[in-house]
């Protein structure tokens, strides 16, 4: 070691690096990006943040198009808005992490694996940092997810290709942690009595859930540790990505062409939903641009029943309008956590999006999620073999924790004063630094 604990929090949104030394809190890693970009800011200077996006950049220059320009983070999103049709971007690439079907993407010329993804990232991410992260530790301590997002996720091949990718890092030991487990000890440093506490984390490709019993230092056992005990835990493959795709399928799509129909050879047929499944991640509509079902599209311009539908997600994808539409569904889901109703306004072009939707609408739209998360709540109980009542604190943690149909679930079944939120972007991150403090870590993280 090198005097201090590295906590590494690679989310599907947002990556968080955390140092701790051997008292004391712990810091986060600062980043000084693009100010026009910048996201997570710690005390909202301009440019300062420590929420670090999770996506990359590709680009070739024309002159020299065997070079490759590599961007991360606010800088990849700056390279892509700046330069959309010759910018290859990719976000979210977590969510490929436990599939067995993802075995590599072709990137201006080059096949890239998922660990060649994640680690092309986690070299970025290093560079940014500069001073502000110093000597990368032989031991870091990494979250993951209590299940891996995906219709068949593979555990085992997931942290195969974490292993590789951190190593590249120049890490020589990885020792994994369920992310709501370093959310636990984050919470943890501020209880002054024994507790067994719930903690959700709430990603964006899933939402996870332990059930931890932290006991203080006994009378006569001086300056002993906080015990902490694992009771349970639990996941599920859906979080805040799920709920920006239904405000997408619901409110854009339709304006697009989604449920509409054209004519061929004298009858009329349905507008293939196929087209709008792209919407589920705006780097993905560029993909779409570039595939054969865009020939597709075009065609159907002229033969839709509504053909002003089609022109309009012709122009979303020729355009790249991706980035300001998940902009324009991200102030709506902020503002929906504050307020009974918002208005939805998407505005490029000669598109122009105007809803105004009750946070009701919001919540019955997805509903299909909140029922999976619900379930996993019932089974990190279940697995804890404990009964709601027994549950003294809950500590909700990430993004999605504040929408109010989320932190409903959780007031169904514990008392009001028993939940708090808080730390949405740093508290797994520093709980896994200060976890790093622990003499048996053998409790809390495995090897690959």
């Amino acid at each position: 070691m090198s005097g201090y604990s590295l906590g590494i929090d690679f989310g599907t949104t947002n990556t968080v690096l955390s140092l701790a030394d051997e008292s004391g809190p712990a810091r986060l890693v600062q980043f000084s990006a693009p100010g026009s970009l910048a996201s997570g800011r710690a005390d909202g200077a301009s440019g300062d943040l420590f929420a670090f996006r999770s996506c990359i950049s590709f680009f070739a220059p024309s002159d020299r198009p065997s070079d490759r320009t590599i961007a991360a983070g606010p800088w990849a999103i700056e390279a892509y808005v700046e330069d959309p049709a010759d910018t290859r971007f990719i976000q979210s690439f977590k969510s490929f992490a436990a599939a067995p079907s993802f075995s590599e993407t072709q990137i201006l010329g080059r096949r890239y694996r998922f660990e060649d993804l994640l680690s092309t990232f986690l070299l970025k991410v290093r560079d940014y940092a500069g001073d502000g992260l110093g000597a990368i530790p032989d031991r870091v301590i990494v979250g993951r997810p209590v299940v891996f997002a995906g219709a068949a996720p593979s555990e085992r091949l997931a942290l195969e290709r974490y292993e590789i990718a951190f190593k590249r890092m120049g890490v020589k030991e990885v020792l994994y942690a369920y992310e709501p487990v370093g959310a636990a000890f984050f919470f943890a440093k501020d209880l002054d009595h024994d507790a067994t506490v719930l903690v959700g984390d709430f990603g964006g490709g899933t939402s996870d859930f332990s059930i931890i019993r932290f006991e203080r230092p006994k009378a006569g056992d001086g300056a002993g540790e906080m015990r902490a005990i694992p009771l349970g835990r639990a996941g599920v493959g859906v979080a805040g990505d799920a709920f920006d795709y239904r405000i997408i399928d619901n409110l854009v799509s339709p304006e697009l062409g989604k449920g509409s129909d054209y004519r061929s050879f004298g009858k009329t047929l349905p507008i293939p939903n196929k087209y709008y499944s792209a919407f589920a991640r705006w780097d993905q509509l560029a993909l779409l641009r570039a595939s054969r079902d865009m020939r597709e599209i075009r065609s159907l311009a002229r033969e839709a029943v509504e053909p002003e539908k089609i022109e309009r997600l012709i122009e979303t994808l020729d355009e790249n309008y991706g980035y300001q539409l998940y902009r324009a569904v991200s102030r709506l889901k902020e503002s929906l956590s504050r307020d009974g109703g918002a208005r939805f306004v998407f505005k490029a072009g000669s598109i122009d999006i105007t809803r105004d939707v009750p946070r009701v609408a919001f919540e019955g739209w997805i509903a299909p999620e909140l029922a999976l998360i619900e379930a996993a709540v019932d089974r990190a109980l279940a697995d804890a073999d404990l009964p709601a009542d027994r549950i003294d604190r809950v500590f909700l943690t990430g993004g999605s924790s504040l929408v109010p149909a989320v932190r409903a679930i959780f007031h169904r079944r514990f008392a009001s004063d028993r939940i708090e939120t808080g730390a949405e972007l740093e508290s797994i991150a520093a709980g896994l630094a200060l976890m790093g403090r622990e003499r048996d870590l053998t409790r809390w993280t495995t090897k690959a």
